[in-house]
């Protein structure tokens, strides 16, 4: 019984300094944040609470469902995007193609370039005077600076940064299939496409809604790309609403109204995850 006590005193040791990171980190900000939604705050004058207005007040706001727009818009074409693109890569590459190493490593690439650099590199292709896209289309568009093409431009580099990263998994997907079963089905006189879309997808189907989970997540956090190329402009065509909460709170100092902001965008991320764990019983196989 001692040598037990002496065992749980350590664990909870050695578990302590996670937990206190934790709650100093994550926790205490969380709750702060969630009362300071309630409440009018600059930063330097006293806390006011003001109920339900900040939530009111941003509904109230044009320029807000905007941006809940340009949101949604955004995380919505992202996600599509970068789950079709690898989805197709991946079922390539798992042919054993060849140069199959190769390939994963040059589709892999963008997702761990630092997203700085991956910026710096786009913005020299979207340039309208002397980018590359521009000289391969023989259009001159300024991607970059158009209300009608600037959220398209992020959108690609977006999906870019993702492909890579879901190809892989969707990769480890593919190998998890047992091949027996394309022999029947060959067997059986199924032809490629038949194949495809009756076997490889149902048995795919819970490696898909994995990446469709964490795509759409990350989509509706973005944050780096809008900074780092547009700031949300042009005439707010880029603002989304993670960069519309850092602008609020660091540049305006309307801490309420930001915080107000972020539990909005916390609903809206979990509701969407709810809706899609409850449809997926209706797609996703072999569980």
């Amino acid at each position: 019984m001692k040598k037990l006590i002496d065992e749980n005193n350590s664990a909870k040791l050695f578990i302590l300094p996670a937990l206190l990171g934790t709650s100093l980190f994550i926790v205490i900000p969380v709750i702060f944040s969630f009362y300071l939604s309630f409440c009018n705050w600059d930063l330097l004058s006293d806390i006011k609470f003001v109920g339900l207005s900040n939530y009111i007040e941003l509904f109230k706001t044009p320029q807000f469902g905007l941006i809940l727009k340009n949101t949604f818009v955004f995380a919505i074409s992202t996600a599509v995007i970068s789950i079709i693109i690898p989805l197709i890569l991946a079922a390539a590459l798992n042919n054993k193609i060849r140069g199959t190493e190769f390939f994963k490593t040059a589709y892999f690439l963008p997702f761990i370039t630092p997203m700085i650099v991956a910026a710096i590199i786009w913005e020299w292709i979207f340039d309208p005077n002397f980018g590359l896209l521009n000289y391969i289309l023989k259009l001159h568009i300024n991607w970059l600076y158009d209300a009608n093409f600037a959220m398209l431009a992020l959108i690609i580099v977006s999906s870019w940064k993702m492909i890579g990263y879901n190809m892989v998994i969707l990769l480890s997907g593919f190998s998890s299939i047992n091949q027996s079963v394309y022999e029947s089905a060959k067997i059986d006189g199924a032809n490629p496409i038949q194949t495809f879309f009756r076997i490889t997808l149902p048995l795919l189907s819970p490696t898909i809604f994995f990446v469709l989970i964490i795509t759409t997540i990350s989509s509706f956090q973005v944050f780096d790309l809008i900074y780092l190329m547009t700031q949300g402009g042009p005439m707010d065509s880029t603002n989304v609403l993670v960069y519309w909460i850092y602008k609020n709170a660091f540049e305006f100092f309307n801490i309420g109204e930001a915080s107000a902001g972020a539990y909005i965008l916390f609903l809206i991320i979990l509701l969407l995850t709810i809706v899609q764990w409850k449809i997926r019983k209706k797609w996703v196989f072999n569980e």
